[in-house]
């Protein structure tokens, strides 16, 4: 399938030209001759590679640039400003609104060629990882699908995570990483059998270790993906406790990393105010009574569980904004 170059200028001699030569190369290829049709192209076409003109009327380029950055969809999209302009304070804008490069005019076309194949080997690589990210998305969910108690866990958990991370006001990076890690937490469950997994009633001694290697198993099927170096933390640690007796490394106090503190709390929340094969949800009182002796116990960052706790019960005072709690599950192990 031939790789996608969106062209965007008002003038209609240049564009042309350069529809041609583009065509010529083997690229499918769309032009706009405004800002506005440019980003409805945006939507439709989704480019490989956008050709923008900054000078145009209404919406200019920098301005096109800065909205095609900011939408999800389209934000790895490579970007070339082309223009006349030459003052630096001209660049930093366009660097400030998101562009991958910049052309000037008139064109040199060998130089519009290399930085185009330049630029979309780039967006090539891009596109393998955000599919390799989909691929572990994917298999999170079917883990998740394997217990129909288990059934809204991880959306729940990115939600609550992401929530608490806000509240605290960690970085808008590690809120990302918490949404992430609240999907693929328990990856490495794919490692653990149905007969463990979907056990109704309590785990042997040996059933328990065989579970809990799903914290290590998880960080070492993610870690080829270097966009997840802040996220593997939390995926190993989500089950270690304050007081040195979680695992898999018995850490102890700050030296679990903060993200993974985060996580902890909502992952036992929920699993304590849903279903599970051997047991029936608690009332969320109930739950925050049992996470206050457990507190108390050393097993949470104090601190972190207070303004926890104060979350929860925000939320059950505004009901509208609590995530739905239907029949889910999480063993919490």
């Amino acid at each position: 399938m031939p790789e996608k170059i969106l062209i965007v200028d008002d003038e209609s001699a240049p564009r042309a030209a350069l529809e041609m030569l583009l065509r010529r190369e083997g690229y499918e290829v769309r032009d706009a001759s405004n800002g506005e049709a440019a980003l409805a192209e945006c939507a439709a076409f989704r480019p490989d590679l956008i050709l923008l003109d900054i000078l145009m009327p209404g919406i200019d380029g920098f301005e096109v640039c800065r909205r095609i950055k900011a939408t999800p969809e389209t934000r790895l999209t490579p970007v070339v400003l082309i223009t006349g302009l030459f003052e630096t304070e001209d660049r930093i804008k366009g660097i400030n609104a998101g562009a991958d490069d910049f052309l000037s005019k008139p064109i040199d076309l060998n130089e519009l060629l290399a930085r185009t194949r330049s630029l979309l080997r780039l967006k090539q690589y891009t596109d393998e990882l955000e599919n390799a990210e989909g691929v572990l998305f994917s298999l999170a969910r079917s883990i998740e699908a394997r217990d129909p108690y288990t059934r809204g866990h991880c959306a729940r958990l990115a939600e609550m995570s992401a929530q608490l991370g806000g509240r605290l006001g960690v970085s808008g990076e590690d809120i990302k990483a918490l949404r992430r890690a609240g999907i693929v937490h328990d990856i490495g469950k794919v490692a653990v059998p149905d007969s463990i997994l979907l056990k109704p009633g309590p785990l042997t001694y040996e059933e328990i270790i065989q579970m809990r290697k799903h914290a290590a198993v998880g960080e070492s099927i993610c870690s080829p993906l270097k966009t997840f170096g802040i996220v593997l933390p939390i995926i190993r640690h989500h089950h270690e406790k304050y007081d040195g007796s979680g695992y898999p490394d018995n850490l102890q106090g700050k030296d679990i990393p903060l993200t993974a503190r985060i996580l902890q709390l909502a992952d036992v929340f929920d699993a304590l105010t849903t279903d599970r094969p051997y047991k029936t949800a608690i009332p969320c009182e109930t739950a925050l009574l049992m996470m206050d002796a457990e507190a108390e116990r050393g097993w949470w960052d104090r601190e972190l569980y207070a303004a926890f706790r104060e979350m929860i019960q925000e939320a059950r005072n505004h009901p509208e904004e609590e995530p739905s709690r239907k029949s889910a599950n999480n063993t919490g192990i």
